[in-house]
């Protein structure tokens, strides 16, 4: 069993982490301590699942947990642009790494390991 850390997809979702820390400091005041603060927590849940899935034996359980929080963070994101406080060329920069996060997960899950 690899560490989780060595993982890619683990690699991809800090990346992610990062770059939701770096795109929502630019929040207005108003949803910086609401939206921001949930996305920030959001998106920190979804490295516990891939800890917890790379440990169990079952890890279905956690990756199902995974793709659930995973939307949720989605769904934020959108919720970002359609407020205009984040641009399409950030947004465009998340999706992609965002999607190929979902093929790992989905692979991972699928492969039943």
């Amino acid at each position: 069993m690899a560490l989780y850390y060595d993982l890619k997809v683990f690699q991809d979702v800090y990346q992610l982490i990062l770059k939701v820390f770096e795109f929502t400091k630019d929040f207005p005041r108003e949803y910086k301590f609401t939206l921001g603060q949930d996305m920030k927590r959001d998106a920190i849940v979804l490295v516990r699942s891939i800890y917890r899935a790379n440990k169990a034996k079952n890890k279905t359980e956690y990756l199902e947990q995974f793709l659930d929080d995973f939307e949720i963070l989605k769904l934020e994101i959108r919720l970002c642009v359609d407020l205009k406080m984040m641009s399409f060329k950030k947004q465009a920069e998340i999706a992609l790494l965002m999607e190929g996060i979902g093929r790992q997960i989905t692979g991972w899950r699928n492969a039943g390991l």
